[in-house]
């Protein structure tokens, strides 16, 4: 496994993450998920991503009971904080911070976050305010970092500005070669500003592991035809133009020797602000290939290449 330092922080994660959103705790059956999880940290992935909103807490505590009894220092948790857990819990404030914080912490079975996330920006309470409480959950010991995910840049730069206040060292956006929007302004802003990327969907929610053929019926088995998983699916990604643009891309996997799911992998991390690629692996086998996309390194001539076939579907897909 190849590891990059997480933003201005004394973290080194694996270039491959294990995320839960719509697995783990959920979609996937238990056993097979526990395996997912050893199977990711036998080969070296040493960051685990998730949040208090997967399965409205049941990701959390299947993690905790996964990670039970294996060294807490020998892996990097991630969790985040922000949509309702209840119809009164919910946001960015003070008190939602501490609560939902020590509630976190009581389903994953540790004492502290390693980076703790906010989930979205949350425009009903001053940005001041989550700051502070951000900084209080550091000084107690309960988290030592920060991020969020999917912020907007100009709130972004507000924190940053913010004098008195903890840093973010991480930023959490989608982000594939179906999905460029980060590219604009938020990864510029972050690498001027210590802020690594953390990207969730790096294969497009599956779109990108080629297995979605045009003209054809989906895969039964698939994240597009699950009750449990497929609720938030972009749909617009299953148009032939898309997925046949996809298979296009058959040729260059082949002749740098790697699926097509490490090719896509491999795009997201040819980044230097991408610091890690989370996937949503439903089984060990899939864990070991997207493992086999860390260290990969694409030429310019191969990024051009992709980004050619790939323009019919940037220009809707996107």
């Amino acid at each position: 496994m190849h590891y990059r330092k997480l933003g201005n922080s004394d973290l080194n994660v694996a270039e491959i993450s294990l995320g839960s959103w719509l697995t783990y705790g959920a979609g996937v059956d238990a056993q097979q998920a526990i395996a997912c999880v050893r199977t990711a940290l036998d080969i070296g992935i040493n960051f685990i991503d998730t949040a208090n909103i997967y399965g409205r807490g049941t990701a959390e505590s299947f993690l905790g009971e996964a990670l039970n009894g294996v060294a807490r220092s020998s892996y990097v948790l991630a969790t985040k904080l922000f949509f309702p857990m209840t119809e009164t819990d919910k946001g960015l404030s003070a008190s939602q911070i501490r609560k939902q914080l020590d509630d976190s912490l009581k389903r994953l079975r540790t004492d502290y976050i390693d980076l703790y996330q906010c989930h979205r920006y949350d425009p009903e309470t001053p940005l001041e305010e989550t700051m502070k409480a951000l900084t209080e959950a550091v000084n107690s010991g309960k988290v030592r970092y920060v991020g969020f995910s999917e912020w907007p840049a100009d709130k972004i730069q507000a924190a940053i500005n913010m004098p008195g206040v903890v840093r973010f060292v991480s930023s959490q956006p989608q982000y594939s070669m179906l999905w460029r929007q980060p590219e604009k302004d938020v990864i510029p802003l972050c690498a001027k500003n210590g802020i690594s990327q953390i990207v969730w969907s790096p294969l497009a929610q599956g779109i990108l592991t080629g297995k979605y053929l045009p003209g054809q019926t989906l895969p039964a088995d698939s994240r597009a035809t699950s009750a449990s998983m497929g609720y938030f699916f972009r749909k617009e990604l299953l148009q032939d133009h898309v997925l046949q643009s996809v298979q296009n891309l058959l040729p260059i996997a082949k002749e740098l020797n790697l699926s097509i799911t490490q090719l896509a992998l491999a795009w997201v991390l040819r980044e230097p602000n991408v610091a890690s690629a989370i996937i949503g692996a439903t089984k060990p086998e899939q864990v070991k290939e997207n493992a086999g996309a860390a260290g990969k390194k694409l030429s310019p001539d191969i990024i051009k290449r992709i980004d050619a076939i790939l323009a019919p579907a940037l220009a809707k897909a996107a």
